[in-house]
């Protein structure tokens, strides 16, 4: 992989949106520089279109072992509609979300709805309602509200003086699920948020027994002295462990001439990095009362880790998978970070890593969450750019494929 320092390159993560059910109906695809947007959707007259291929890879992913496209969420600057520089978009494929500071602006307005009558959905972004802006609400499809700084009353009245219009109310920035139920209850129709992340934490909440074993089973498996009878005697104690390894390994997806009958000759045939993923699959998908997208996150996050470990010659780099995949494990099993480490076999360092941001797990760790969440200024100024973008891409893909393997 090249690990060329460009910083020119341009960046790019996404960042779901939900709807009342949690299910992912959108990614918002974030960039770090309006100049860079060109650049990055820009049209080979020689290939497939240079945005079809960024779609494709932001927004394609494995919904209940089903792939399917969803649309993405893209800020255009106002100057490049009137400037007509806005690359050539599939108007189906995306929502063209607006800041709109003038809404008197009519040049603009007439722009706008000189593309929503070409099929483009328009967003209004970081909005507050205001009647100067009837025009562009007749015009917009979707009205996203940073409810973040708005206490309870002002996110009510907010959806209450957009009632009149036909747009659809996207809260964003949400943080806790008690301001998700509450933008539910007033009206909003989709959500974005970190809320996704922050557990429910239930008072005396303890890890049970089969997460317990899955999780001594990924500990097992980064042991160099591991051997298949020993990964044997720990998977046979789970029976679902044991009937998903041993269907996944008869999937279409290994071509075997025979039917594998014995969870060592699993192991055996798949290999100790295989089995340790595949493990590590079966666990994060067992709380079937999480969003599946939870599971998208944090698979992502550990590969990327991992991917990046590998590039820089760390040593573990499954240690590193590990403390990715397991910095919202805490979520999906709805109890305290530090409760769940104290439960859980874990070695030193990525307790460390997941605990304090300590050692070279937690920085790699640290830097991944930011590249993900689009802080890109809390990244180095040394950062190897072309790096990060490389597995973060990567990683959306193997954790799609990944998925989709699990319902074979």
């Amino acid at each position: 992989m090249d690990s060329s320092t460009d910083q020119g390159q341009p960046l790019l993560a996404r960042q779901p949106i939900f709807d009342h059910q949690q299910r992912v109906i959108a990614y918002d695809l974030l960039y770090k520089e309006d100049e860079h947007l060109n650049a990055m959707l820009q049209t080979d007259p020689e290939a497939e279109s240079s945005s079809e291929v960024i779609l494709h890879a932001y927004t394609s992913i494995s919904d209940q072992g089903e792939v399917k496209r969803v649309p993405a969420f893209i800020q255009i600057a106002p100057r490049m509609i009137l400037e007509g520089t806005m690359p050539t978009l599939p108007a189906k494929q995306v929502v063209i979300c607006i800041r709109l500071t003038e809404p008197g602006n009519m040049e603009l307005l007439r722009a706008l709805h000189r593309m929503s009558k070409d099929g483009y959905r328009i967003a209004l972004t970081d909005f507050r309602f205001s009647p100067e802006y009837d025009t562009a609400l007749k015009i917009a499809k979707i009205v996203k509200i940073d409810v973040g700084q708005l206490d309870q009353a002002s996110i009510a009245q907010q959806a209450e003086l957009l009632k009149p219009y036909k747009s659809t109310l996207l809260a964003t920035n949400i943080a806790s699920f008690d301001t998700l139920e509450h933008c539910t209850q007033s009206g909003y129709k989709l959500f974005q948020g970190s809320f996704l992340s922050k557990p429910k934490v239930v008072k005396g909440r303890k890890v049970n027994a089969n997460q317990i074993a899955l999780m001594q089973l990924i500990q097992e498996i980064q042991k160099p002295s591991a051997t298949p009878e020993k990964l044997e005697d720990l998977i046979i104690r789970d029976p679902i462990l044991t009937y998903k390894l041993l269907r996944i390994v008869n999937s279409a997806a290994y071509s075997l001439v025979r039917q594998v009958e014995s969870i060592a000759e699993a192991v055996v045939l798949l290999g100790m990095e295989q089995i340790r993923k595949w493990a590590t699959l079966i666990a994060m998908t067992a709380n079937r009362d999480k969003p599946e997208e939870l599971t998208r996150i944090l698979l992502t996050r550990g590969h990327m880790c991992e991917m990046i470990a590998q590039s820089e010659h760390q040593s573990n780099p499954s240690g590193f998978f590990m403390v990715g995949m397991m910095s919202g494990l805490h979520a999906m099993l709805d109890i305290d970070q530090e409760t769940l480490l104290e439960q859980l076999p874990l070695g030193e360092d990525i307790k460390a890593a997941l605990a304090r941001g300590e050692g070279k797990m937690g920085q790699v760790l640290r830097q991944v969450i930011a590249y993900e969440s689009g802080d890109w200024d809390q990244l180095p100024s040394d950062f190897d750019i072309s790096l990060y973008e490389a597995t973060y891409r990567h990683s959306l893909k193997w954790t799609k494929e990944s998925m989709q393997a699990m319902y074979e």
